[in-house]
């Protein structure tokens, strides 16, 4: 079966952040220069594997050690890849939207959209207020990585356990919670597509500011559209229109539009063209 262009970039996106793989096999985590930099996707500093940060977990890490000063640098770098990809992140080089959707191509009846996924949509932006920015500076706690983030079970603290006997010894009720949380995500994203990213994803808040003014950014020429509204049925993400703060930047919507009327910039996808085959 062939692979489409996106599902193959998500792929080599996950390979490159986590290329470190003798870490799976010692249990060690990179502490390199590369560490300095932070990876686009959700992808947490703790995986064996992973080369660079994630960055959540440097933000929240840099206002815990701030002392209330502004981390001018963790800041700007997370302003500059909103401002240059918005959530094409979400869609092109996040590990944790890729596993989701491979967990959601599980034959099983799914849970489609509606005006209660559009409401929870919403529960993102709470989780960042609270989690990544109240919670780190009032009780110096990166509170999101702590007490809620999948990906640091999935990929962090579980392999680092299977490596090392000392990691399982000191495993605790936080870790159960967390694995908990994270099985409820894993077995929800097999019938709501993308259901982290959509309802609790902070990076994706983030990014979701910048959607409509990044260079990366899904367009609608207005000339061409008959407002048919194919594209916003089509899409499994809960957008009101292309491009607005949920669209992830997939693209295959443009498939579908009959007026081919749906451009990304500053790429182009065609009538018809599918990125990702099912």
């Amino acid at each position: 079966m062939k692979i489409g262009r996106r599902r193959l970039t998500q792929v080599i996106a996950a390979v490159l952040y986590n290329c470190n793989f003798t870490g799976f096999a010692s249990g060690s985590i990179y502490k390199g220069e590369l560490k300095n930099a932070c990876v686009p996707g959700l992808n947490c500093y703790s995986c064996p594997g992973a080369v660079g940060s994630c960055p959540l977990g440097s933000l929240q890490q840099s206002l815990v050690s701030s002392k209330y000063r502004v981390p001018y640098y963790m800041l700007g770098m997370i302003l500059l890849l909103g401002a240059l990809l918005g959530r094409f992140v979400c869609g092109f080089l996040c590990p944790f939207g890729l596993l989701q959707e491979l967990l959601y191509k599980i034959p099983t009846k799914k849970i489609k959209k509606g005006k209660w996924s559009r409401a929870l949509s919403y529960v993102k932006y709470v989780v960042l207020a609270v989690f990544v920015m109240v919670i780190p500076l009032a009780s110096a706690v990166p509170g999101f990585c702590k007490y809620i983030c999948p990906q640091g079970i999935i990929e962090g603290a579980i392999p680092l356990a299977i490596a090392d006997g000392d990691v399982r010894a000191m495993l605790g009720k936080l870790f159960s919670f967390k694995l908990v949380i994270a099985v409820i995500i894993i077995v929800a994203a097999v019938f709501i597509f993308r259901v982290f990213c959509r309802f609790i994803c902070p990076l994706g808040a983030i990014y979701s500011f910048f959607n409509r003014v990044s260079v990366a950014r899904m367009e609608v020429d207005e000339a061409k559209c008959t407002h048919c509204k194919a594209c916003v049925r089509f899409c499994k993400m809960d957008i009101k229109k292309v491009g607005d703060a949920e669209c992830i930047q997939c693209g295959e919507c443009a498939g579908v539009c009959e007026a081919c009327a749906i451009a990304r910039k500053p790429l182009t996808v065609k009538k018809g063209e599918i990125l990702t085959k099912e």
